[in-house]
Formats: structure tokens, sequence, C-alpha cells
């Protein structure tokens, strides 16, 4: 074991702190990452503030981890010491059940294992996450990141980006398809980036009119004022596909009207109250209302590779670590473009 320091809160109403824990010195499988950059995912204030009422505390977020391997296990092929690494959302799974073995880590049936917030079966306890200094993880769950992207702005890639990308190739977008953004945040931001990369024609639906210039520079090529009930009725039975990212209560009833028959609306930003769904808007289309959880590590891989193809990285401001509550306020307020990151060269050196 390795005495590493981290940011982490010991309740709901507390504010996050340096804090000293213990990681476990490389297994034979296991790769040592120490973090250079950890993206802030709004599921990050979720599990921080319990609002999804399943937080296990002391609490240490971070799930957007891209750093330098500094020590590897006997057994470990992939990596070597020096290499660029990535971890996302995921460090382990049961490895056998029929979705692990489809490589769709993220939907394992026996219960995955988080990279923060789930129980740690190699060392015990809870898993901590990136808002620390290191990370030891196996290498199965571990990814390399293209040489020809800025690391700090890869770092969102490692959940907004797969989030985004895995409905996207999942439901086939690509040219010739209407596709639909709901929201420019975090999420929608890759999204719109990472569907015109795809060769859709993407169309962003956003409550804030001034954010349709940013829309299109981003690669959305119309924008829709969801608060306009002529604009939004304007749009009805035109799209083939609309990935929803908005983690907050909304009239998903008005996105569905915007499917055309037998189209998909797949939700993945995570809002805490039910969204309700008028069941006629569904059926006398055959519409499909779907969701969809990261991804698993290959496609994670394969989302890399592909932005490191295209040249896409998320759009980021830096913070420094003791900054963090005040990001979380700011993203409250849907206060930043559009996703914050750690510099961890800025956590105390000791707690």
């Amino acid at each position: 074991m390795f005495t590493c320091v981290g940011y982490a809160t010991s309740a709901a109403d507390r504010p996050l702190g340096p804090i000293s824990f213990e990681r476990r010195d490389p297994g034979p499988k296991d790769v040592r990452i120490d973090i250079q950059y950890c993206g802030v995912c709004h599921s990050d204030l979720h599990q921080a503030r319990n609002e999804w009422q399943n937080t296990l505390y002391p609490c240490l977020p971070g799930h957007e981890i891209v750093g330098r391997v500094t020590a590897v296990g006997s057994d470990v092929t992939k990596f070597k010491v020096g290499d660029l690494a990535g971890v996302g959302c995921l460090v382990d799974s049961c490895r056998d059940c029929p979705s692990c073995a489809e490589g769709l880590e993220n939907y394992c049936e026996k219960g995955q294992t988080f990279t923060y917030n789930s129980e740690d079966k190699v060392s015990g306890g809870l898993t901590f996450g990136g808002y620390s200094q290191a990370v030891v993880v196996d290498e199965g769950f571990t990814l390399k990141i293209p040489q020809n992207l800025d690391l700090k702005a890869v770092a969102p890639l490692l959940c907004a980006g797969i989030t985004t990308y895995s409905p996207l190739k999942h439901w086939k977008v690509g040219p010739g398809q209407r596709v639909g953004i709901v929201g420019l945040g975090g999420l929608g931001h890759m999204g719109v980036k990472l569907a015109h990369a795809m060769g859709a024609h993407v169309v962003l639906f956003t409550t804030s009119p001034g954010k349709a210039e940013d829309a299109r520079r981003l690669g959305a090529a119309e924008v829709v004022v969801s608060r306009d009930p002529d604009a939004m009725a304007a749009q009805a039975g035109t799209f083939d596909f609309i990935l929803d990212t908005v983690a907050a209560k909304h009239d998903i009833n008005a996105l569905l009207n915007c499917l055309k028959r037998d189209a998909t609306l797949c939700q993945v930003g995570a809002p805490n109250q039910p969204l309700d769904t008028n069941a006629f808007g569904l059926i006398f289309k055959r519409r499909n209302f779907a969701g969809s959880l990261i991804g698993g590590i290959a496609e994670t891989q394969e989302m890399l590779d592909f932005c490191g193809q295209h040249g896409l990285t998320a759009d980021i401001e830096m913070i420094r670590m003791e900054e963090i509550e005040a990001a979380f306020a700011r993203m409250v307020r849907s206060d930043v473009k559009y996703r914050f990151v750690i510099d961890m060269a800025t956590m105390p050196a000791a707690a």
C-alpha cells in the first residue's frame, strides 16, 4: 500500500476537502497512473451531495482521469512506464456474465465496480476516484490516450465522450440522418461534436437562445429554442434520432413528438425526478424512448481513437483542486463552457 492524497467529503452537507488514504501497490495485472488531470462530471456533484440516494461515504469523486503510467505489474502487456493512460467510469466487473462477454462491462449483470462509490473488490472498503494524486487499475480497464490530443481536454472524454458516443454509435447515427442533441452542457457539447463528425445533420435543442452561435461553432447546423412552442411544432416528426443530455426535469413529450415513426429518443442525462411520458406519443408513431449508460472498455477505446482521428476534445475550463466547491456551484448554474478540469498539480502535498 502507498499513501495518497485526495479531495473527499464525509457527508452530503459537507464540502470536499483534503484527506490522506491508502491505495494498493500494483498487482501483476495492475497499472499505476500518476494523475495529471481529472474532469469534473455532474455525476460527481450528484454523488457528493447524495442526490441519487446511493452515496457511500467518504466519497472521493472523479472518473475522467488522465496521466502518466509510473508502475506496471509483472504481467501487464498493454502499458509501460511513461505511457499516457486514462481511466473512465469503471475499474472492474464480473468479467463472465453475458454482458461482460460481449464487451459491455458497463451493463455487468453481477454488478460493475465504478471508479468511485463502489465496493472495492480487490482492496476492500470503497473505491476512490480521480480527485487524487494517483490511481491503480487493472490494465483491462485502463485506456490508451491518442498522442495528438491535448491531454487536459481529453479527460472529459472518459465520461462525457463515451456517454454520448455510445448511443450515437448504437443507433447507427451517420450521413443522411437528422439528429437532435438536447442541451449544450458538458454532455451536450460532446454530443454535437461527435454527431457532426459522424456525418449527421445536427440540430441543437436549447432553452438558451444565446447558445446558438456556440452550437454552430461546435457543429450544429440548426438551433431550436425549446421554450418556443411554434419552433417545436415545426420540428414534429422530422428526426431520426434525438440524444437528450439534460439532467433536470423537463418536457420529454415535446421532444418525443419531434421523432419520425420508429425513431428513438435516448436519455443520457440523469434527472433526480421522474420524467412524465405520454404513452400515446409513443404508441401512435411506434417511437422508442430509450436510455444508455456510458460504454464498455473496448467501445471507450474506440471512442478515444475516433476522437484522435477527428481531432476532437472537450471544451474545458481549468481549475485548481481547492476551487472544486466553487466549480460545483457554477455547474448548478450551468456557468461553464463546457467542462471543468482539475489540474492535479495543484493537489496539496499532504493532508
